[in-house]
């Protein structure tokens, strides 16, 4: 079920909702509910894998209770964990990577070795099986307590707000909420507003600039023989790739910690403003902020991390960590080409000392935001094969023009969003919602205030009007 849908939005979030406040007498009974309502929640488009999470739920919780068991026995200790680890990579490689590795190596002989494996793949599996795996490495480290009640660590693991594609959230964040959190006007209002500006994202952003991401990447797998994509048009649809990933992934997360704040859930921050990034290094510190923060605290740092007497050392540990994170990303060679690429300019970084003085500001943003936009083709094309077409055709070496009619057509059809797009990757969105929403007791300051809901309800009638038009909607993410 999708955030962006008529269904989740006037049938499913308003019944759990209701249903949730009613039950305030009783926050074990609220758990339940919310236990099972993300249950629903992923049963509406998962039915047969919704067994699969259970089954998650229950090993991940266990290998927790084995793990606090054997907390004065080291061995049987570091036995629980690494059988946790096996089962819940192992499902995840089964389910993600098993198609891919026979595709691989039946390419090497004559005749196919192995049957090809074709198995749907779950929705959300990286996420959740990341954040539940954490939990058990957390209890292994005494970084968290272990948790007795099954349900629990069921609510933890299915939390339909960031279910599907996060934030990746770390169980000693929640788990004194799941137990005391408070309702509070503030946390409902914020939640809301923070919904619907994700929704606006999602809806009025992402959707409209993908429509011309899809067309042109579209157009350049078909080849300059069958159609002529100019140098110009080639930009333009990386361009719009950029806005929608961004816009698609940043507006989930804003809608998660939006349904979270509703509920008395308090999440992390998972974007802060990426594209105003001085370095690929500072990229990263604002992009999918979860996910970095859990390879940081899972594989950088138990590898040793920078902290490490050989420079050798540490090049390795980059390495590790971002062909995992290439890996993670999906089941293809652009995916791993893309982490190496990210891995190459970081390293240039840390050796050469870009970004590091805070000089050439705007340079410095330039080359960061060139180095990510073509990291973002590997990202989009389906092989290694289309991403070197499309290359050629951002620089001009497959004969193509430089323009035509087309990208003049296109470029009059999106200006309006990728405009929008574009300022709003921008801190100008922040300090706009802060001028608006700021308290005032002027005249005009309470004219402002009544402004600023109305300007929420304006955005949400309008993300409704293009939900009943129908068109494009799915997340990007949940392909991960």
């Amino acid at each position: 079920m999708l955030f962006s849908s008529i269904v989740f939005l006037f049938v499913f979030f308003p019944v759990v909702f209701l249903v949730y406040y009613a039950l305030s007498f009783s926050r074990l009974m609220q758990n339940i509910w919310l236990f099972i309502t993300s249950l629903l929640f992923y049963a509406w488009g998962e039915p047969v894998y919704v067994l699969l999470m259970l089954a998650s739920i229950l090993v991940n919780w266990g290998a927790g209770l084995l793990v606090d068991r054997y907390r004065d026995a080291p061995g049987k200790k570091k036995a629980a964990l690494a059988a946790a680890c096996v089962l819940n990579l192992g499902a995840l490689g089964v389910f993600k990577y098993a198609g891919f590795l026979v595709r691989n190596i039946n390419s090497g002989f004559p005749e196919p070795l192995l049957p090809n494996i074709e198995l749907a793949l779950p929705i959300g599996i990286s996420f959740f099986t990341f954040q539940a795996l954490s939990y058990v490495i957390d209890v292994y480290r005494q970084d968290t307590p272990v948790e007795k009640n099954p349900f629990y660590v069921g609510l933890y693991v299915s939390f339909f707000p960031q279910l599907i594609a996060g934030p990746i959230v770390r169980y000693n964040s929640v788990a004194e909420q799941i137990r005391t959190r408070k309702f509070t006007w503030d946390k409902l209002t914020i939640g809301c507003t923070r919904f619907v500006v994700g929704l606006g994202k999602k809806i009025l952003i992402s959707n409209n600039v993908a429509i011309l991401a899809d067309q042109i990447f579209t157009w350049s797998e078909m080849g300059v023989n069958h159609y002529d994509v100019p140098v110009a048009m080639a930009w333009l649809g990386v361009i719009a790739y950029t806005l929608q990933i961004y816009f698609d992934f940043s507006g989930y997360s804003d809608m998660a910690i939006g349904l979270g704040l509703m509920f008395g859930f308090k999440f992390e921050e998972n974007f802060n403003y990426p594209y105003a990034a001085t370095s690929v290094l500072d990229f990263w510190r604002r992009w999918h902020i979860s996910l970095t923060s859990w390879f940081r605290e899972y594989v950088y740092f138990p590898l040793g991390g920078s902290r490490v007497e050989n420079k050798d050392t540490m090049v390795r540990n980059l390495f590790i960590v971002w062909l995992l994170t290439g890996i993670w990303h999906g089941a293809e060679w652009t995916f791993v080409f893309w982490g190496m690429w990210h891995f190459v300019f970081q390293m240039a970084e840390r050796f050469f000392g870009y970004g590091r003085d805070g000089r050439h500001t705007v340079l410095m943003r330039i080359y960061t935001l060139l180095v990510v936009m073509l990291g973002w083709v590997m990202f989009r094309t389906k092989d290694l094969y289309q991403a070197n077409s499309y290359f050629q055709n951002l620089f001009g070496l497959s004969g193509n023009s430089f323009w035509n009619d087309m990208t003049g057509f296109l470029l009059r059809e999106y200006w309006v969003y990728l405009l929008l797009g574009i300022l709003f990757s921008f801190p100008i969105a922040q300090k706009c919602n802060t001028l608006l929403s700021a308290p005032r007791i002027t005249a005009v300051g309470k004219v402002m205030t009544v402004l600023y809901p109305a300007a929420m309800m304006g955005v949400f009638l309008l993300c409704v009007a293009y939900l009943v038009r129908g068109g494009y909607n799915p997340f990007i993410y949940f392909n991960f």
